[in-house]
């Protein structure tokens, strides 16, 4: 029974030796999972941090993306605003250069006109002294007045008009005009 007994003990004392190891190595285990789980936990807390953080970031990507979107819609509007004032104001000048040009046009035709009339006038002015000075020397020759005051005696029942009176001066006269007549 003793050698039984010892049989069982040694047998015993092995399970237990073999319990043992495995208490030791399943120690060893939870000692090695501990400390993963504790790397894991630690790596799950830097997660968790990465994820507010980034959470974070798209929160302040997002509200600046809001602000960006009303500026960009506010630059939006503003090119319009620019937009139809730039057209309008093309069109105001448009409508300001044509104008411009038709007083151009109006100015150089009236310019054209007054240059006309110079000449005109100066041409006339030159026939009129040419004329004054023809008359001139009729009036101022002796003789010929002479010859028209012996006419007006000859003919005094003759009704005297002007075109009596510049017979023999080679002066053509009309009611508001007169013109010397070339000599023969």
């Amino acid at each position: 029974m003793k050698r039984g007994d010892n049989a069982q003990h040694e047998t015993d004392a092995g399970a237990i030796a073999g319990f043992s190891n495995q208490l030791t190595s399943a120690q060893t285990q939870i000692t090695t999972c501990n400390g993963t789980i504790l790397t894991l936990s630690n790596s799950l807390d830097e997660s968790r941090s990465a994820s507010l953080t980034f959470s974070n970031h798209l929160i302040e990507a997002e509200s600046t993306m809001a602000l960006e979107t009303g500026q960009v819609t506010n630059l939006i509007r503003l090119i319009a605003e620019v937009e139809s004032e730039n057209q309008t104001l093309s069109q105001t000048l448009s409508q300001r250069v044509t104008d411009l040009t038709n007083q151009i046009v109006s100015t150089k035709a009236s310019l054209d006109q007054a240059n006309k009339d110079y000449a005109l006038l100066e041409n006339r002015l030159r026939r009129d002294v040419a004329e004054r000075v023809v008359v001139e020397r009729k009036f101022n020759n002796p003789p010929e007045l002479q010859a028209q005051m012996q006419k007006l005696k000859k003919h005094p029942a003759e009704v005297i008009s002007a075109e009596s009176i510049y017979a023999g001066l080679d002066v053509e006269v009309k009611t508001n005009s007169f013109h010397v007549l070339s000599p023969n």
